[in-house]
């Protein structure tokens, strides 16, 4: 099973606990990749940090590892230029470079995840889910598909981007992680990579909301439960942004005490990041 993350060192406490969440609920063979860049002030995710985790996933498996990416060459020959001054660090549109990287791009699938998403069960369905003749598969954000639409102005079709699942070879056929860069470089975009992924996936599976529950609490069948900001009307408007690694948070702010083996763990561990 091929998973890729993206990100700097801030994440590596985040990550830390998705992994070992995989890793609850997946025992076959792992192969995690970390796409990082050492651009301006962002630092690069660690040697040290992939170390460890490489470790950690070889105690479940022998055959599973973990391997950091430097990107930082391929992403200054292909600039996001207008979007450079966004909310979103140059990190988000890493996902964007994989046909890039040839050790990635000669992969059938990848299975990309945001470092603040939980493994709730196994991952095995999800991920060989039939892709004949399609780019990507994911399900839909749960406030943009109402803004955003791309096919009718009814037809819900606006997928989050932190849990996507890409055929390789046929994102390649249609050069669509190409289009999504160029799209980047050249027009300004709210939330840009997965503004320009969206108008770059022709092809597209939507796939029922337990594959990436982004609300605040998983359903019985969830899957993976994607922590991304949420907003909060109530009794002030405000955006609620809460990820898996914030123990305190998780606890006092959304009462989930069910990740809590996981979050012991990761108290443990998180020094030897």
């Amino acid at each position: 099973m091929n998973i890729l993350y993206c990100g700097d060192a801030g994440i590596q406490n985040g990550l830390l606990v998705s992994v070992l969440s995989i890793l609850k609920h997946n025992k076959e063979s792992l192969s995690i990749y970390i796409m990082t860049i050492n651009y301006g002030s962002t630092k690069p995710f660690s040697d040290k940090a992939t170390k460890f985790l490489d470790g950690l996933v070889k105690k479940t498996n022998s055959k599973s590892f973990v391997k950091k990416i430097d990107a930082t060459e391929v992403f200054l020959a292909n600039l996001p230029k207008k979007n450079m001054g966004s909310y979103f660090t140059p990190c988000s549109m890493l996902r964007l470079y994989i046909d890039k990287i040839p050790e990635l791009a000669k992969l059938d699938r990848i299975l990309y995840l945001d470092y603040d998403v939980m493994c709730r069960k196994s991952l095995e369905e999800f991920y060989n889910i039939n892709l004949d003749g399609i780019e990507a598969a994911g399900v839909l954000d749960i406030y943009g598909k109402n803004f955003y639409h791309y096919n009718g102005l009814f037809n819900f079709d606006y997928m989050n981007s932190g849990v996507m699942l890409f055929n390789i070879p046929e994102c390649l056929k249609s050069n669509m992680f190409s289009r999504a860069v160029e799209l980047c470089a050249k027009r300004r975009m709210m939330l840009a990579d997965q503004a320009a992924l969206n108008k770059s996936i022709k092809k597209r599976r939507l796939l029922p909301r337990k594959y990436n529950e982004q609300g605040e609490r998983p359903e019985e069948n969830t899957v993976i439960h994607h922590f991304s900001n949420n907003f909060k009307f109530w009794p002030y408007f405000r955006v609620q942004k809460v990820k898996p690694h914030e123990v305190e948070k998780v606890h006092d702010i959304l009462k989930i005490t069910e990740y809590d083996d996981i979050l012991e763990e990761y108290i443990k561990m998180r020094g030897n990041l």
